[in-house]
């Protein structure tokens, strides 16, 4: 037997023939050995091998030679590809590049396809953009918010059986029975396409969903496809009513209107579930192409013709009879004017500002609230029309503009806002809401003068000197002030000064009283404008400080519920498209449950009221016949005009209610000329408060226990007094006993 080292050329030999043998025959080696074995030795291992070229050879491998060559091995074929190319290189590279191919492609298909595929579950999951609705107190929508689109969801079993019916027999005849997409819809759409100019679409109501809500809205090949799977997949993980419900919540029906419910209010103005057949069907035809079928458009024929197709097709799908269909398309339809959909506008434009710092814009516009505010639409539309049946009459005198504020003392709710004489009037800057614009409160701000002068000893029954006076203030000209009618009335009670509106008093009062005193109680009962106190002087009791109306009847407000301050609140409720309450105005259901303020007290407030509701007081400068006086009523009542003429205001109260009116003109001109209590603001105010009261049950102001009445010896009137306060001086000996027996404890 013939041992010998192992050359190089034998090594490799070897290797191939134990890789071959370890391998157990699992690759086939063409090579150039056809036999082969191997056998043990003591020391190592021999190995036989015959070609067809050369005889037997015999070689002795060593236990370590066989050690190495079996690593050398196993590290030789875990190299991929290094085996087949050293051997079969042609081969190889033929497999490479077709395997090469093909994976490539399933990768770019992965890629283009599977990669970004949405989740059909997001379907439920994430719900469209939903429109929220600000509503009166009694449900009636005031204006709807979206971002640009106007949807209302509502479930299947609200939308009428005809506009199912219409939908489907227009979109998809097959609905009921593909599962997903239908290529008879797709040969027939291909089919028409080909012979008309007209085109029309191959796709399901469930790809039409998938396309609108899940992908985005590029015509290619990719998308295309994403479309077949997503439909299918969606057919398996949803209901076909849920699908049905899905899209006709979905799909436009023109400009921001989304879904077939805001579809039904914008154009008929009724719910979806009371569409009748000629209404459901024009609605069917309209997401096709809203632009081109709406019946807003230039050519509103186009939406016609497409409803008469639409109800061929629910004849044809044995929906209808041809004599119905006959009848829907002869129908009159009665479309609701195309117009901005919003009732008062500055109060819906002032609660979405408001509720915007507390939601964000987008929960606002996007999320579905429901915003149950305090307005009444009943006292708004009068309110509205009252202001510009007056504006008209005022028209010569250079009186162009107007506002006013309804609102209920107790609980702080907005009943009605008249932020201008018109909205939409852009030109004139219409949009402005004069309500929530300080202004000068000519001398409409004296009831809080008078106010701190009763909490500082003073009463109504105390007199002063309506006589010439100036003041001098240091690095300033003397101040004179001068009552309106540019005379003076010498001595004067308190209650005389305030209802006559005397300039005088008022400012001799405030020089007392102090001004910074004045601004602390504004505050407490409500107004916000003052901050910077050293702009102002004695002139503030005059009107010298811009204030917003919504501040006014907050003060007023206070005066009317016996000192306690209530903060203006326009919500009464906010729920979320679930109708899970996110706010519930507690307080507005049940005063009696919330703490208010007392920033005054209630013996206070009501000798200020006794004195506005006064009409004998008020006859030196209104007269006997004002339109302040509501016959058989007590209402306290205050105007306002500034000395340039650029506001006039009246301000009145009862228990109940707060009505505050202002006239004047947008671009600050003076108007010619108004007179407090004839012209101007009154009438308004007189004509709105009046549909607040009740003939049947005339309006009382309730007195506080605290309070006192006796006779004025100066104006032989009533007076009420405070108890506590210091007492007029009795008129003869028999009154003063009878002072004394009022207050005894």
């Amino acid at each position: 037997m013939d041992y010998h080292k192992l050359s190089q050329s034998e090594y490799q030999r070897v290797r191939r023939v134990l890789a071959l043998h370890l391998y157990q025959k699992r690759l086939a080696l063409r090579g150039r050995y056809r036999t082969f074995s191997v056998n043990n030795a003591s020391d190592g291992i021999i190995f036989s091998s015959q070609s067809l070229l050369s005889p037997t050879k015999r070689l002795f491998l060593s236990i370590q030679q066989c050690n190495q060559i079996l690593i050398n091995t196993i590290l030789f074929f875990t190299r991929p590809f290094v085996f087949p190319l050293r051997y079969y290189p042609l081969h190889t590279i033929i497999l490479l590049t077709i395997f090469g191919i093909i994976w490539g492609l399933f990768y770019k298909v992965n890629i283009a396809i599977f990669v970004d595929l949405p989740d059909p579950n997001l379907l439920s999951e994430q719900l469209p953009y939903v429109s929220s609705k600000i509503t009166d107190r009694h449900g009636s929508v005031l204006y709807r918010l979206y971002d640009e689109e106007n949807r209302t969801l509502i479930p299947l079993r609200e939308i009428s059986n005809s506009a199912i019916e219409a939908t489907i027999a227009i979109e998809d005849k097959d609905f009921w029975h593909h599962h997903g997409f239908s290529l008879r819809a797709i040969i027939r759409a291909a089919l028409s396409n080909s012979q008309s100019e007209l085109t029309q679409g191959g796709s399901t109501i469930t790809q039409q969903l998938v396309k609108n809500r899940l992908l985005s809205p590029e015509r290619t090949i990719q998308r295309k496809i994403k479309e077949l799977l997503l439909s299918v997949m969606t057919e398996q993980r949803y209901s076909k009513e849920t699908i049905l419900t899905m899209y006709l919540n979905q799909v436009p029906y023109g400009g921001s209107t989304y879904g077939i419910e805001e579809a039904a209010q914008r154009y008929f103005g009724k719910s979806a579930s009371k569409l009748d057949l000629a209404e459901s069907a024009l609605l069917a035809g309209l997401p096709a192409a809203p632009t081109a079928y709406t019946p807003y458009g230039n050519s509103p024929e186009r939406a016609f013709a497409r409803q008469r197709e639409v109800l061929r097709n629910m004849v044809e799908a044995q929906y209808i009879t041809q004599d119905e269909a006959a009848t829907a398309a002869q129908q009159q339809l009665a479309f609701r004017q195309d117009s901005i959909d919003i009732i008062a506008p500055h109060f819906v434009m002032y609660v979405k500002n408001e509720l915007a710092k507390t939601y964000g814009e987008n929960i606002l516009n996007r999320g579905g609230l429901t915003i149950k505010t305090t307005l009444d639409i009943p006292t708004q539309m009068i309110s509205e029309k009252i202001i510009e049946e007056e504006l008209t009459k005022l028209a010569k005198l250079k009186v162009s503009n107007g506002a006013a504020l309804v609102t209920n003392p107790q609980t702080g709710e907005i009943l009605a806002m008249v932020g201008s004489k018109n909205y939409f009037d852009f030109a004139n800057d219409g949009q402005v809401n004069v309500t929530l614009r300080p202004r000068q409160p000519g001398s409409s701000i004296k009831p809080i003068t008078y106010t701190l002068a009763f909490e500082s000893g003073f009463t109504p029954a105390s007199t002063i000197v309506d006589a010439p006076i100036s003041f001098t203030i240091l690095g300033s000209e003397p101040y004179s002030p001068k009552n309106y009618d540019g005379t003076y009335h010498g001595p004067v009670t308190l209650r005389q000064a305030l209802a006559s509106s005397y300039n005088v008093p008022a400012v001799k009062l405030l020089s007392v009283l102090g001004v910074n005193n004045l601004i602390s109680l504004a505050e407490q009962m409500g107004i916000t404008t003052w901050q910077d106190r050293s702009r102002f002087g004695l002139s503030l009791t005059l009107g010298g400080g811009e204030v917003t109306m919504l501040d006014m009847v907050t003060a007023y407000g206070t005066l009317a519920n016996n000192g306690q301050r209530v903060e203006i609140n326009p919500i009464l409720e906010v729920t979320d498209l679930d109708g899970k309450i996110l706010y519930n105005n507690i307080c507005a259901q049940n005063p009696t449950t919330c703490h208010f303020p007392q920033v005054i007290p209630s013996g206070i407030a009501y000798q200020v009221t006794h004195i506005l509701k006064d009409p004998v007081a008020r006859i030196p400068a209104f007269g006997p016949f004002s339109v302040l006086t509501i016959p058989g009523q007590e209402v306290a009542v205050k105007t306002g005009t500034t000395n340039n003429l650029r506001d006039n205001w009246t301000i009145g109260y009862t228990s109940e209610r707060v009505v505050a009116t202002w006239v004047g003109n947008n671009d600050n001109t003076s108007m010619s000329y108004v007179a407090s209590g004839i012209t101007g603001a009154s009438p308004i105010w007189n004509k709105i408060i009046r549909t607040q009261l009740s003939a049947e049950k005339p309006h009382v102001f309730q007195r506080p226990d605290s309070i006192i009445s006796m006779k004025s010896c100066f104006t032989n009137q009533e007076e009420v007094i405070v108890v506590g306060q210091p007492l007029p001086p009795p008129c003869n000996k028999q009154l003063s006993e009878q002072i004394d027996t009022l207050i005894e404890p």
